[in-house]
């Protein structure tokens, strides 16, 4: 019995991953007529990846986000408003410094750019913006502030800044405000805004809670945005 309840979430992860690979494999073989190129390898790479996802999804279950719920709850009896933005903010900013997709992208981004665009740089442009957005998602939640009166000014606040940083950077931003959105950052950041929802009197977790994540990603956008103006002058 015990065998089974742990082979089960494996198998809900297999299912996941399996139906994408075998679409992309029909393509690969029937539509476009292109063999695969080493099987074996193939083969090892897709267990592996079901196996590295479910351990993944475990560890986090397990550890991260339990983790962030209890420092939400108990970060808040701390009483002290600026010192928990200052925490969302530094928890937000070293979150996205190891987000792969997020590495991912600024190699791309300095590959593509000939070195003009450092990977360095694009990464901790994109770390501060989110550590921003984060902040003003928990500063959101601990004064109870509708979630339309801070979005508002911030999506206008980037419809100016597209207008005025180059095209290039434009782009850029929109990636990586999804960039941002990762493994890593969403559990933690997600269980830390609502674990302090939840001790809040007259916070709805529902409410106050969600939507950190969206916040999080505007930031990121007005960061690469204001790097872009930054770079011309």
């Amino acid at each position: 019995m015990k065998f089974i309840e742990i082979l089960s979430p494996l198998w809900e992860t297999v299912k996941g991953i399996l139906p994408l690979t075998i679409i992309m494999v029909v393509f690969q073989v029937f539509i476009l007529k292109k063999p695969i190129e080493n099987v074996a390898e193939f083969t090892i790479g897709v267990i592996l990846a079901i196996l590295g996802l479910h351990l993944f999804l475990k560890g986090t279950t397990m550890s991260l986000i339990p983790l962030g719920d209890s420092v939400g709850r108990n970060l808040y009896l701390l009483d002290k408003k600026i010192f928990i933005v200052l925490i969302g903010f530094v928890i937000g900013y070293f979150g996205t410094l190891v987000e792969p997709a997020l590495r991912t992208l600024a190699l791309e981004v300095e590959e593509v750019s000939a070195g003009a665009i450092s990977q360095r740089v694009l990464i901790h442009g994109v770390a501060a913006g989110f550590g921003l957005g984060m902040g003003i998602g928990l500063f959101k939640i601990i004064n109870n502030i509708s979630y339309i009166k801070i979005i508002v000014p911030l999506l206008a606040i980037v419809l100016i800044l597209i207008f005025i940083s180059p095209k290039m950077y434009v782009s850029i931003a929109m990636d990586s405000a999804s960039a941002t959105t990762g493994p890593v950052n969403i559990p933690i950041n997600m269980a830390l805004a609502i674990g302090i929802a939840s001790v809040i009197e007259g916070v709805d977790p529902l409410l106050s809670g969600f939507g950190i994540v969206g916040l999080t990603s505007v930031g990121a956008m007005i960061s690469v945005l204001v790097l872009g103006i930054l770079s011309n002058l």
